[in-house]
């Protein structure tokens, strides 16, 4: 009866808009305490959850992002793919895909990645005659990239919480990404070829392309830096973070002299906004999950799945489906924070290597950035634009389309995300 108390006051307060964390900080309270559970119970299992070293790498990831973002380092890499793509049919497509791709290895963030890349880019696009509509579509698309290509706050939740290698996730997470750019593309490419949009610019020189490359090199370095040490085996995902910022910084300040102590000021603030509504999300979810793990519904949920279907195959469709719906009603973070401790144990029952499901579920709430009503992108990007949800909503299809085909060769082909780990 308590559970169902809680999620008809966790939809109730959905429905009215409530934020995220605090439906689901209210709707558990609520269902704690029409359960009779001492509240002390649920106060040190919350505790705990953060008392964990690998969640100190999301705040890291999220300061350094914003330094570079608000620095020189992002625009080095739009000019270095510019003068690498520029000159091809729908050129700024390319560029932005390219850039969102690259400055995902910096961030970690969908959201931060559409900011930052589609701020630049969406004018620029329209100013060259791409529809207000195509521009803002293919941007916030792109920004999901963010997010698919380590170092990724959700890999790192889901890492966290299902007691998955984070190092083995973000290795894993790298061709899936570098497919779904691919698949971008071409579906941009498609669009552009049949609306015959977009200018063809001159061919930029080798030496040209060399010097921007160059100009490119410290934000080139990062990720090399960055990943280079977690795969190595020299730090952890944590202490690879601290590593982002200290050299974020000390480049921005000493190098390139962007950084100012009012900018710093500024990167620490948009920081600690963007990590406090994760962290509300954090705390809300981890209680839904233990109220949830407190009455066994983990166990049941593997009873009522196995009596459905004991194949593998069907139990990854079943998974899709459910993935889907939620990635449109639950934002990424809570959903990977709620469900992973349900369907990890679920999932070494059909013999499913965890990491595996980590990347499909990753890109499966990752459509979700881009489907209504949480569709956290498509927000980003019309504050950007100035289009309404609506007609945004109808230009992302064919890159929704693209999603699902990638995200379905990820579900049946296991080697694309196993292969490098």
């Amino acid at each position: 009866m308590s559970i169902l108390i809680l999620f008809v006051i966790l939809i109730a307060l959905l429905i009215i808009g409530t934020p995220i964390g605090v439906a689901l900080c209210l709707s558990t309270l609520a269902g704690v305490i029409a359960d009779g559970t001492p509240i002390v119970f649920f106060t040190q299992k919350l505790y705990n959850t953060f008392d964990s070293f690998p969640l100190m790498a999301i705040p890291f990831f999220l300061l350094a992002g914003d330094i570079m973002q608000r620095g020189t380092l992002a625009n080095s890499l739009l000019g270095m793919c510019s003068s690498l793509v520029g000159h091809l049919r729908g050129g700024l497509v390319h560029i932005s895909i390219l850039t969102a791709l690259f400055y995902g290895a910096l961030c970690g963030s969908a959201a931060a990645t559409v900011a930052a890349v589609g701020g630049i880019m969406i004018p620029a696009m329209v100013k060259e005659g791409y529809p207000n509509s195509f521009s803002t579509a293919v941007n916030a698309s792109a920004g999901g990239l963010g997010v698919l290509i380590p170092p990724s706050v959700p890999l790192i939740l889901y890492g966290a919480t299902g007691g998955v290698s984070i190092t083995g996730l973000f290795i894993a997470g790298i061709i899936p990404g570098i497919l779904v750019a691919i698949a971008f593309m071409i579906t941009a490419a498609i669009i552009i070829h049949k609306h015959d949009y977009g200018i063809r610019h001159p061919k930029t020189s080798a030496k040209e392309r060399i010097k921007a490359i160059w100009d490119a090199k410290y934000a080139i370095l990062v990720p090399v830096i960055v990943l280079g040490c977690i795969y190595g085996g020299i730090t952890t995902p944590t202490e690879a973070g601290c590593i982002a910022v200290v050299y974020a910084l000390v480049i921005e300040t000493f190098v390139t002299r962007s950084m100012t102590l009012k900018l710093f000021r500024d990167c620490l603030a948009s920081s600690m906004r963007m990590l406090s509504s994760i962290f509300l999300v954090i705390i809300g979810a981890t209680a839904l999950g233990v109220f949830l793990g407190y009455h066994n519904v983990d166990r049941m949920l593997i009873v009522a799945v196995h009596t459905l279907t004991s194949d593998a195959s069907v139990f990854m469709a079943l998974m899709l489906i459910l993935l889907l719906l939620l990635g449109t009603i639950l934002d990424s973070s809570a959903c990977i924070l709620i469900m992973t401790p349900l369907l990890v144990p679920l999932v070494r029952s059909y013999g499913v290597d965890t990491i595996h499901f980590g990347i499909f579920m990753t890109v499966a709430l990752c459509i979700g950035f881009l489907t209504p009503p949480v569709e956290t992108n498509l927000f980003v990007a019309c504050g950007i634009s100035g289009l309404s949800i609506m007609q945004l909503s109808r230009a992302v299809l064919p890159f929704i389309l693209a999603m699902l085909i990638v995200l379905l060769l990820i579900t049946y082909i296991p080697q694309i995300t196993l292969l490098l780990v």
